[in-house]
């Protein structure tokens, strides 16, 4: 999986899920009863194909091979996403452990899982974006519906917008797109503001909520909670996939958001009681962006993982010695002492009421106001 490698400057570090990794198998994650680790493969064409084009398959393989190549018009080679040689088998392996967990799914081995590998929500059609050449998460809504499921509910957390899945889906009435990010008018990729609402055969499932620059738990959660549950529940999907980019962390040089690890851990749990609630806890999540590699990703990540396993780890549990010892020595940095960050996570439910001079309530009536009516709901008391 870190072959996934744009080189040793870029933000996309594989270093990041080395050091999840460790500190999951650190706090026994991996080892836990429920818990099974599957290895992943790499997707061939024609799976890859059921997202992505040919011809800009093709061009991946090709300045995969040949990296002094590059291909501005698909994005590759390009500063965001550095050629660098294996591109094709690399992109290709991030997407293979989101069909692997697909397929886990619907086997009935697993009832939920987790790709913290993944989470390429850039990726379009006919062009890498944002560090992600393969949509790995799109790849395996697709064998999700090709194997028969009915409805897929897409919830995107990362401080992005989720550009590439919301457009793979935008005219598929089977698929709702939710993506909560920073607004475009001041983060990349400039995208998702409320009226971006899905095609003419699909009016309503693509749902975007853009927060203000500066938004803190408080705010992060309270339109959360004010948005996501009403819509997957009303649209009752089938199976939840999930995209958990942490990079609205207050440490991420990336966005300019301002939440903590507990909000994050928060955002999961809440994930996963809506999966339990909705999908009979069918649940596949996958990472995304996050850049503060020691800090930040992942004490998120293990705690996605140890929600997903039913078996959350306590915001006040030390980070484990080993692991502390291991980033000492290799990274040269101070790890946190805790898995938490002792953050307020307290946040004001909407149902409280609603507050016209706080931009942070304007965006989420924006978003009430352009989708909640086509699902029947009142944007006001729903």
């Amino acid at each position: 999986m870190s072959a996934y490698n744009f080189g040793p400057n870029h933000p996309m570090s594989p270093k990041r899920l080395e050091l999840t990794a460790r500190l999951a198998r650190e706090l026994g994650i991996f080892e836990l009863p429920q818990v099974t680790l599957a290895e992943s493969f790499v997707a061939s064409d024609d799976e890859l194909a059921t997202v992505h084009s040919r011809e800009y398959i093709a061009a991946v393989r090709r300045v995969g091979a040949d990296p002094t190549l590059s291909d501005p018009d698909r994005g590759l080679g390009t500063d965001d996403d550095p050629a660098f040689a294996g591109m094709h088998e690399a992109s290709a392996r991030l997407g293979g452990a989101s069909l692997a967990a697909a397929d886990a799914i619907i086997a009935g081995t697993a009832l939920r899982a987790v790709n913290f590998g993944g989470g390429m929500h850039h990726a379009a059609r006919e062009k890498a974006s944002g560090f992600c050449i393969y949509n790995d998460a799109a790849m395996a809504i697709v064998r999700l519906l090709d194997s028969g499921v009915s409805k897929v509910a897409y919830i995107d957390i990362d401080a992005h917008h989720g550009d590439g899945t919301q457009d793979i889906f935008w005219n598929d009435p089977r698929v709702l797109t939710i993506s909560m990010h920073e607004s475009g008018l001041t983060l990349f990729p400039g995208t998702g503001f409320a009226n971006d609402i899905g095609g003419p055969d699909a009016q309503g499932t693509a749902v975007n909520v853009s927060l203000p620059a500066g938004t803190g738990d408080a705010g992060w959660l309270r339109a959360f909670h004010a948005v996501v549950p009403q819509l997957v529940e009303a649209f009752e999907a089938d199976v939840i996939v999930s995209q958990h980019g942490c990079d609205s962390h207050r440490d991420d040089d990336l966005s300019h958001l301002n939440t903590s690890v507990d909000a994050q851990r928060e955002a999961a749990l809440s994930v996963a009681a809506l999966a339990d609630r909705v999908c009979s806890g069918r649940w596949i999540a996958t990472g995304g962006g996050g850049y503060n590699i020691v800090s930040v990703v992942p004490r998120v990540w293990g705690h996605l993982m140890a929600v997903a396993a039913g078996r959350p780890v306590p915001l006040r549990t030390a980070v484990p010695e080993p692991w502390r010892e291991y980033v000492r020595e290799h990274y040269g940095k101070v790890a946190p002492l805790l898995m938490g960050e002792d953050a307020d996570t307290w946040w004001r439910s909407w149902e409280v009421g609603y507050n016209p001079s706080d931009a942070l309530d304007r965006t989420v009536m924006a978003t009430r106001k352009a989708v909640f009516p086509l699902y029947g709901l009142d944007p006001w008391f729903d």
